[in-house]
Formats: C-alpha cells, structure tokens, sequence
C-alpha cells in the first residue's frame, strides 16, 4: 500500500517577542496541520489502550511458548513410555 503524499510545513509569521519577556526572539512558527492535530489527539486517547493491546499480545506469545513447550515434554514422556512397553513385551 502507498502512503500518502506529505504535504509540506507552512509557516506562520508570528509577532517577535520582547526581550523583557524572552532571551530569544521567535519569528516565526510552525502551524500543525489538521492531520498531525489529529494524530496528536489519537495518541493521547489510545495510548492507553494500544499499551494494554501491546501488554496482551505478550501475554499470548509467552503463553503460546509455554504451551508448546509443554506439548514437546509430554512428546519425550510418550516415546519414552512407548520404547519401555515395546521392550518389556
């Protein structure tokens, strides 16, 4: 899939401040494009959940290693079940 093209950053003349109030004078700043507002607005509002999402995935994938971990023990206790019967008969 292709992303989207980027539109570039348009910059906004802005009043210089006054050296009372600030060392360092600004000229000029950057006005946030709709999508970056809302994109900005996502991530405060999902972060919690995208965090909980991330926390379950995690979960699964270490439950999913026990299991077959697990799956691989009870496989070396059946041969070795098998291979004692096979002998003792």
């Amino acid at each position: 899939m292709q992303d989207a093209p980027v539109r570039p950053v348009t910059e906004v003349p802005v009043r210089p401040v006054t050296k009372a109030t600030s060392a360092t004078p600004r000229t000029t700043a950057v006005r946030p494009s709709v999508t970056g507002a809302l994109r900005a607005v996502e991530s405060l509002l999902l972060s919690g959940g995208q965090r909980t999402a991330r926390r379950n995935a995690w979960t699964a994938v270490l439950e999913d290693r026990r299991r077959a971990k697990d799956r691989v023990e009870a496989q070396h206790v059946m041969e070795a079940v098998s291979k004692a019967t096979s002998r003792a008969t």
